[in-house]
């Protein structure tokens, strides 16, 4: 989320401008964790269209 804030507002825009995101996750288990971390880069109740979804494997073993 921190890298994609900065590439946002490197780009001159804002976290308000987001209209949707993918999130991928090897283990659904941390979506409660994600999901608090995710919901303090927007401003409450202006959240923007999410998809989640549970993968198999990221590249460089990413989990998220």
């Amino acid at each position: 989320m921190r890298n994609l804030k900065n590439a946002i507002e490197g780009a001159g825009s804002n976290m308000n401008s987001v209209l949707k995101t993918t999130v991928l996750l090897v283990d659904m288990n941390v979506f409660p964790k994600v999901n608090e971390i995710y919901s303090s880069y927007f401003q409450e109740g202006q959240y923007p269209a999410r998809a989640c979804f549970a993968v198999a494997g990221l590249p460089r073993n990413s989990q998220i």
